[in-house]
């Protein structure tokens, strides 16, 4: 039925295979652009150096930019220099950036259990939208109502619910919390993404399966499922991200160690001293988002004859 389906679907809007070779440059091509973008806002960064004065710039008594003296902003190349030096003084104390490359790759593993969390639920929460209107008319507003609570306000109310549960020789763990805050970021845009994807085939290709006597759940697999892949990869990419920013507030939030996020806070105290170390440690919580996007592009590259002929 599948295939009798994709014959007599109209060739307009069926999903036109991109050649490999293009899907290839489409990615080199993202890849230079990344690159660039981040030399772009090196170049910013001494640029706004240079122009504005040391202690900021001023209209009246406000404050309308920051401080660019080398203690609020200092060079690149003394932050570079600085990921490569030991983290304190003493004797046998790790270099700046084996510290950080554990705590990325501690954050970066409870970001990706949350953002699987988030996008199954996500998944799932816009096939039932996509089924009954009734259920998209009553959920969506809190779906997006969802996504107003802060952070900071909902962390100890998720690490005092998981400090209740216990399951035969299951015992919460704090980064269970963080990994559960993280999927609460991480649906949203999965949810309003598959939920876009499962309503975009024309109705003359829906029509086509329910004459053919396809049952809901064979038309969401065999037509919604692969007409959504445009819009679910973005919403995965974005997901991503978003789980690695509610990861880093989380451990903040929780006090979870481990992470990168209480490695900015610890130190974020010695700023005033030492203001490279803070600054390598937000690169490299920012390097980490982009860097968990990227991994879920990779699914992008086995999607491809799902794509259409005119995504790039």
């Amino acid at each position: 039925m599948t295939d009798l389906a994709t014959t007599l679907a109209p060739e307009r809007t069926a999903p036109v295979p991109v050649p490999v070779r293009a899907r290839r440059g489409g990615l080199g091509r993202r890849v230079v652009v990344g690159v660039l973008a981040v030399l772009l806002l090196v170049a910013l960064w001494e640029l706004v150096k240079v122009v504005v004065p040391d202690t900021g710039g001023h209209l009246g008594e406000a404050s309308v930019l920051p401080r660019t003296d080398d203690l609020a902003m200092p060079h690149v190349w003394e932050i570079v220099q600085r990921v490569l030096q030991p983290e304190t003084s003493a004797a046998g104390s790790p270099t700046v950036l084996s510290a950080m490359l554990s705590a990325c790759w501690f954050t970066l593993r409870v970001a990706l259990a949350g953002w699987l969390l988030g996008s199954i639920g996500g998944l799932l929460l816009a096939a039932l939208m996509q089924r009954s209107q009734l259920a998209e008319a009553a959920l969506v507003p809190w779906v997006v109502l969802s996504q107003t609570v802060p952070l900071i306000a909902l962390a100890p109310l998720v690490v005092g619910w998981g400090g209740r549960i216990h399951l035969g020789q299951l015992e919460w763990q704090r980064w269970m919390s963080v990994a559960l805050i993280a999927s609460y970021l991480a649906f949203f845009p999965v949810t309003i993404g598959a939920l876009r994807g499962f309503q975009s085939p024309p109705a003359a290709q829906v029509e086509l399966y329910r004459s053919l006597a396809a049952g809901w759940t064979r038309t969401l697999v065999s037509l919604r499922l692969p007409a959504s892949v445009p819009y679910l990869l973005p919403a995965l990419r974005l997901g991503a991200a978003t789980a690695v920013v509610g990861a880093i507030v989380a451990e903040v939030s929780t006090g979870t160690k481990g992470g990168i996020g209480r490695l900015i806070i610890g130190y974020a105290q010695s700023a005033s001293g030492d203001p490279a170390k803070p600054w390598a440690a937000i690169a490299a919580a920012a390097l980490l988002g982009l860097l968990a996007a990227g991994l879920v592009s990779l699914l992008g590259l086995g999607l491809g004859r799902y794509r259409y002929a005119e995504v790039r």
